[in-house]
């Protein structure tokens, strides 16, 4: 058990490397297994993988946050169907939504659900039937910081309001202090970095700021960003290496972009604590989400404001948006067996390795039953 964690790790550490469209294929028999343990491990995930007709390529794209999870599910679906050729394009939730609605994808990673006029345009694309919302990949909004000679920092909602709104400029802000009063604060000014693309991460972290702290927040939130002031970047790794490379930075995205040293923000509510941004914490606050789409649409609601012990408040769902009916002929066998593997316990299972979040399992039921009426 060990050993294959261990591999799933390094499969999915292996991943991150991976920058722009992805496009993976098997390379033949000595990808599965060559008398290697960590190979043998690998092809013992991929035989677990139902092909069923799956063949042909499957374009795809969307949100950059799951990105991470996405390279470490192809390359094990790969392994395992070789007919098949996956091309992810991490263009932002955005981006991916527009592409899906207008026929060029097979299906749209989004850490947004549809809105009503994005369903509305679906329908255009899905005869018979409409786009529908699929929640694959949970995960905390890690705040990443880099600031000189702190290696702790507890922010609020409200704080981090006035620093992404450019009312709080500098790090030794009384407000800052008030929350770190054993840090050494420099005299160091703020560099606040947020997505240059439309988000939903953008969109999910704007929605916490708004119900967390409504006196600070007056925006109305969304894909696109609307504070003034500050600086962009395209996708969670681009703000990512912004943070990385900028002193005085500060910036969020999805926790498995923050490596390499990457410091991040712990998040002080009404809970007793401060809660750091952890897959299981993050798991504590998505298990109180509820469903609020109908019929096959799996829409989830977040709890922004938890005030249990340990519940990260700043998480998102990353939803898979497909046809419910009226998918392609030629892609739907790839496409019902790809996303039935990542729902699967297997897949899911390389979540947590990968810094994600597997969703909680009265969801994820949800979403297997669903796949399965793919039409």
């Amino acid at each position: 058990m060990k050993l294959q964690r261990k591999t799933r790790r390094a499969l999915a550490l292996g991943a991150l490397a991976v920058s722009g469209a992805l496009a993976l294929t098997a390379c033949g028999s000595d990808d599965t297994g060559n008398g290697n343990g960590g190979d043998a491990s690998a092809s013992a995930q991929a035989g677990n993988v139902k092909c069923e007709d799956a063949k042909g390529q499957l374009q795809a794209s969307g949100s950059s946050a799951q990105k991470n999870a996405i390279d470490a599910w192809v390359k094990q679906y790969v392994a395992a169907c070789k007919g098949v050729q996956i091309n992810y394009n991490p263009t932002g939730s955005g981006a991916g939504i527009t592409a899906f609605t207008q026929g060029q994808t097979a299906f749209a990673g989004s850490d947004s659900a549809l809105k009503p006029e994005e369903i509305e345009a679906s329908k255009k694309i899905c005869s018979g039937g409409q786009g529908i919302d699929l929640p694959m990949v949970g995960g905390p909004i890690a705040i990443g910081f880099n600031v000189t000679g702190v290696d702790t920092l507890v922010l609020d909602a409200p704080t981090l309001a006035q620093i992404f709104d450019n009312k709080i400029t500098n790090w030794n802000d009384e407000a800052i202090a008030k929350l770190n009063p054993d840090a050494k604060l420099p005299d160091q000014k703020i560099q606040a970095f947020h997505r240059s693309d439309e988000s939903g991460t953008t969109d999910n972290f704007t929605k916490y700021l708004k119900a967390a702290a409504p006196d600070d927040w007056k925006y109305e939130g969304g894909k696109s960003w609307e504070a003034k002031g500050g600086q962009s970047a395209q996708g969670s790794s681009g703000l990512a290496q912004q943070v990385k490379q900028t002193p005085g930075s500060i910036s969020y995205f999805e926790l498995s972009y923050a490596k390499d040293g990457v410091k991040t923000v712990d998040i002080k509510t009404e809970a007793a604590e401060p809660v750091k941004a952890t897959v299981d914490n993050a798991t504590a606050a998505i298990g109180a989400a509820k469903v609020v789409g109908t019929g096959s649409d799996l829409a989830l609601e977040l709890d922004y404001t938890p005030q249990a012990d340990g519940a990260y408040p700043l998480v998102l769902v990353t939803y898979e948006i497909v046809c419910d009916k009226g998918n392609k002929a030629d892609t739907l066998p790839a496409t019902k067996s790809f996303l039935n593997y990542i729902a699967s316990e297997d897949g899911q299972g390389l979540l947590a390795d990968a810094g994600y979040a597997p969703m909680p399992t009265e969801i994820i039921t949800k979403v297997r039953e669903t796949i399965s009426n793919l039409a």
